[in-house]
């Protein structure tokens, strides 16, 4: 099997940002509950809505009310308030070309990963889009990268790319390594702190990690 590439998707491919924290202090808002600042939505970016809202203060037996309330404007709206990292395409182009097996493994609903990637094109360069799905009890990254593995077997060398230490976490479940991104809605200290292997300001520094021998 070629050697495989996991890719998060929110803060690693796309800078979806603006359309989750729009989301959020729409349904913050609902419940009352006061934000500090629009950088504290940043939080919001990565992880499973219902462990952000939790965070917030929203009750635990209305949080599936607040992701409703959310949704109801990420699906129409705020998915495409969204767009792709300068650099992103002609990375995956390049790995692709270069021979790399790539995969999304992302916390986001998994149709709506699909459709956000087949929105800018990117869609083609992945083998596999893996993301969250609340009716199987897929939600967090552990559990997605569980699944995406059970469908592609286990590649001879795989490493995950992620802005958060939330994918480091996910990916050290498997004993998969990360390389982590900074131009996204993560602390590169707590990426670090979090067992990153190493950590990419750019689309060509990823590279080059990504194709060094390891």
């Amino acid at each position: 099997m070629q050697n495989a590439i996991f890719f998060d998707l929110d803060g690693t491919l796309t800078d979806s940002g603006p359309g989750i924290m729009n989301c959020a202090q729409l349904a913050l808002d609902h419940f009352g509950i006061p934000v500090p600042s629009r950088d504290a939505l940043r939080v919001f970016v990565g992880p499973p809505l219902r462990q952000t809202f939790a965070r917030f203060g929203v009750p635990q037996d209305r949080i599936d009310e607040a992701i409703q309330v959310f949704r109801g404007r990420y699906v129409p709206i705020g998915k495409f308030e969204n767009t792709p990292y300068p650099g992103i395409q002609e990375l995956l182009h390049a790995l692709q070309a270069e021979g790399y097996a790539l995969y999304v493994a992302t916390s986001k609903p998994q149709v709506t990963a699909i459709e956000v990637l087949e929105h800018f094109h990117l869609a083609q360069y992945f083998q596999v889009i893996c993301g969250a799905s609340l009716d199987e009890g897929r939600e967090t990254k552990e559990d997605v990268i569980t699944y995406l593995l059970s469908q592609i077997g286990s590649p001879d060398q795989v490493v995950m790319v992620g802005d958060t230490d939330y994918d480091v976490i996910g990916a050290r479940a498997h004993g998969i390594d990360t390389i982590g991104v900074t131009w996204g809605y993560g602390e590169r200290e707590a990426m670090v702190a979090a067992g990153a292997v190493a950590l990419a300001d750019t689309p060509q520094d990823l590279h080059r990690l990504l194709t060094q021998p390891r």
